[in-house]
């Protein structure tokens, strides 16, 4: 049964996962509306990539809700569960970023609007800066690898926000419209590397292995 001091920081978890899932959800549709409008995939695309930390912290906020109602269970097993959900996560963000910059470099497209992706990046470096370092401290006073998976996942945003920062800036510079899409496939290989990990996270605990 979870101590009071563990109460706490699963509340507090919870409440993250609640504003990571609206933050992204804002994030995600303003991007893809305007990304939409006009007509620069590089934009859009992360817009839809907002969606892909939604599941993961939808999975975490899952994990809670289970613990609570079955508290003398043993959390391993709700921790699997959402560990399975981030990896899929990251997988499916990695396939996307991949999708996304091949669609980018066959059409040689280059971004249409460098000031909201300015503006939307620097908004977001701000807000999951601060959101990956809340996750941080309650996974390490829970030894919870879900909610340290969870932080890696919103992460990769800030890493994503950086690529749309870089590329609207580089555009505006330079005129190439190419360097989103190479940054693109890097972040591809770190979310496959996280949800590879995330998956070999959830073996681990399966068979009583993993890290506590």
């Amino acid at each position: 049964m979870p101590i009071p001091s563990e109460k706490k920081y699963f509340r507090i978890a919870f409440l993250l996962s609640l504003f990571t899932i609206a933050a992204n959800i804002v994030e995600g549709l303003v991007s893809m509306a305007i990304g939409a409008q006009d007509e620069t995939l590089a934009l859009f695309g992360f817009g839809a990539d907002s969606f892909i930390e939604v599941i993961s912290a939808a999975g975490i906020a899952q994990m809670i809700l289970r613990i609570r109602r079955n508290p003398s269970a043993p959390r391993s097993r709700f921790e699997v569960s959402a560990l399975r959900i981030t990896g899929a996560a990251f997988y499916l963000l990695a396939a996307g970023l991949v999708l996304g910059a091949a669609i980018n470099l066959a059409a040689a497209r280059a971004p249409e609007s460098t000031l909201w992706g300015v503006v939307i990046s620097l908004i977001s470096i701000s807000v999951m800066t601060g959101l990956v370092a809340a996750k941080r401290h309650v996974g390490r006073r829970l030894s919870s690898a879900p909610i340290l998976a969870d932080a890696n996942c919103t992460l990769v945003c800030i890493y994503m926000s950086i690529v749309l920062l870089a590329s609207s800036g580089l555009f505006a510079l330079t005129g190439f419209g190419f360097l989103d899409s190479l940054g693109a496939f890097g972040l591809a290989w770190f979310s496959f590397r996280e949800g590879r990990e995330s998956f070999d996270k959830a073996r681990g605990r399966e068979c009583g292995c993993g890290e506590t």
